[in-house]
């Protein structure tokens, strides 16, 4: 991907159509609140938020689910009104206005409308018919977007045989396809591995540094937000904080440590215990085999931790102010139930657990679809009690060999053993022994939750006192109490997330499958899923689980990285960055270990 100006791109971010506009979007004191039905009450989304963007800039959006960041975004694209007060886009009121604004923007929402049975290039013919793009002008902006995009080589191809990664960057593109003055992108690397995701940020910062685009993000991914000229933090409809990405850090110095855990005990044990102690700690997170963590203002310096070798201070990171202005102490981030079950048997020493048999044996696998090979003589086993995490470029095969673990797909030959049954010939029988999680949350929108929770509990073929029973302890286990009325779809995503969980633990299972469950959560809600993660393992539950999120793997026990359909990386956490160098992080290693092999190929 090569640096350009994109045909008919305005040189001057501040001279749109001749006007001299200083702010891409300016709101002040804007409220917006959505009646829910099925509920029946009314939830605020955004309350008395005022923020000004600058033109030319790049400006994240960033909070936990429900904060407002898409209600915003939506009103910044003219397709709602707030209830009160004023917005301007590019100098126009777009209450007034808002053809005048969608004229001059372009707005990527979280699924962006491709049409899966066009090519690639129909696509993009067809959202310059929308937009009223000249035809003596398509020939030279296709041309810049199909080479930013590296989507050249596949015009021809259906949208719907892309990649998630492939998907994104062509979704983009059709945005691109008329020059806007603002773009406004909406979690565009949700679901996205990290080789796309760093393909997409180079085209986004290329419009931003190369052409003066003004572009407003919204990312569950802090470490995006770093990236960024301005952060604005939203909590539940407010600004909480707002500034350069420097100046957030700077409310973690002095408060980052990273501490090394004992030998032959994982990283995520040593969380597990940094997190109960809320009146020292604010956050832990294992990173690179340790675990990082922030000190709680005024509380006493770390010393000695118990089942830490050592403690050193690290510099902070943006991820650390956000951290601590959702401080889960206040109840925005409570611990999740359970999380002293992690914190007690991470206190049983090594050496005193049980061997774990193996619970999942693949020996050989693969997978044809027609001529095409998409997992090839993959072999591995997993143990009973153990994080496995399944990791991958988008279409490398990852998907494919889920399924057939789950007994959802077929193999096409070789072995594969789940719960000691043979998948081959009693697909039926082991999955009587799994749990589910895909990635959408396969729960009925229009069904409450204790109404989903009943129906799942019937599914697995629990009846009577037995589902009651069931029922009644992961309500309790996943604070899901008082959302017992709540339709599902009505649910904030980390309650999706809740939910589903619950429905698949109904049965007891010894195997828990996990399909992408963090994808678009916020840092609040991948920390309280692990937090059960860890429980659920320490207790005998393997869990197996794929991620886009490389630094979800340093919780794993060990990692296969395919690519291809084959498996290029396979062990421990430190196995893999040693195998990629010695590189300082998952991600670097993920990256590293896929280009090398591609290279190779």
């Amino acid at each position: 991907m090569r640096a350009g100006r994109l045909p008919g791109a305005r040189p001057d971010a501040r001279g749109g159509r001749g006007n001299q506009v200083t702010a891409a979007l300016v709101g002040t004191k804007l409220r917006r609140s959505f009646v829910v039905k099925e509920a029946k009450r009314r939830v605020l989304a955004l309350d008395e938020v005022s923020l000004e963007v600058p033109a030319g800039s790049l400006t994240a959006l960033v909070g936990p689910d429900g904060a407002g960041k898409t209600t915003l975004l939506r009103l910044a694209a003219g397709l709602l009104a707030p209830d009160s007060g004023s917005l301007s886009v590019l100098g126009i009121d777009v209450v007034r206005d808002p053809q005048a604004v969608q004229d001059r923007i372009s707005y990527m929402p979280q699924r962006f409308g491709l049409y899966d049975d066009l090519s690639v290039q129909e696509n993009l013919d067809l959202y310059a018919d929308l937009h009223g793009v000249a035809a003596a002008e398509r020939p030279r902006r296709y041309a810049r977007l199909l080479e930013m995009t590296d989507l050249g080589r596949f015009t021809a191809r259906a949208a719907g045989q892309l990649s998630g990664g492939m998907k994104q960057k062509l979704g983009l593109a059709c945005t691109l396809v008329r020059s806007p003055e603002l773009l406004l992108l909406d979690e565009p690397t949700v679901g996205v591995d990290p080789l796309s995701r760093r393909e997409l940020w180079q085209i986004v910062e290329q419009l931003v540094r190369g052409e003066k685009l003004s572009v407003i993000v919204s990312t569950a991914y802090l470490d995006e937000a770093e990236r960024c000229d301005r952060v604005f933090l939203l909590r539940q409809g407010q600004v909480l904080a707002a500034g350069a990405p420097a100046a957030l850090r700077r409310l973690a110095d002095g408060l980052c440590f990273v501490a090394s855990p004992a030998p032959d005990e994982p990283a995520r044990r040593l969380q597990a215990r940094l997190l109960d102690d809320r009146a020292r700690v604010v956050d832990a997170v294992p990173q690179a085999g340790e675990v990082r963590f922030i000190r709680r203002a005024g509380a006493a310096e770390p010393g000695q931790l118990q089942g830490a070798a050592a403690v050193r201070a690290a510099p902070p990171r943006l991820e650390d102010g956000f951290m601590l202005l959702l401080d889960p102490g206040t109840g925005a981030g409570a611990p999740a139930q359970g999380a002293d079950v992690a914190a007690d048997a991470a206190r049983v020493p090594a050496a005193a657990r049980p061997p774990a048999e193996t619970v999942i044996e693949v020996r050989d696998l693969v997978r044809r679809f027609g001529d095409f090979v998409a997992v090839a003589n993959t072999s591995f086993s997993v143990r009973r009690g153990e994080v496995f995490g399944l990791l991958g470029p988008n279409g490398a095969g990852k998907t494919t060999t889920f399924r057939m673990l789950c007994g959802l797909l077929p193999a096409s030959s070789g072995q594969l053993a789940v719960a000691g049954v043979d998948l081959r010939h009693a697909r039926a029988q082991a999955r009587r022994h799994i749990g589910y999680v895909s990635q959408k949350f396969a729960l009925y929108g229009n069904l409450s939750v204790a109404e989903n929770l009943a129906f799942f509990a019937g599914a697995y073929g629990l009846r009577g006192r037995g589902a009651a029973t069931r029922i009644a302890a992961v309500t309790g286990q996943f604070d899901l109490g008082a959302l017992q009325a709540t339709p599902s779809s009505q649910l904030p995503g980390g309650y999706r997330q809740r939910l589903a969980m619950a429905a698949a633990l109904l049965h007891e299972p010894q195997i828990l499958f996990l399909d992408e469950p963090t994808s678009g959560a916020d840092p609040l809600a991948r920390r309280e899923f692990w937090r059960r993660i860890t429980a659920l393992a320490e207790g005998g539950t393997t869990a197996v689980v794929t991620t886009h999120f490389m630094e979800e793997a340093e919780y794993c026990d060990r990692i296969v990285i395919q690519d291809a359909g084959r498996v290029l990386a396979l062990g421990t956490p430190l196995e893999v960055r040693q195998q990629a160098g010695g590189a300082a992080t998952m991600e670097a290693a993920f990256i590293g270990i896929v280009e090398r092999a591609r290279a190779q190929a």
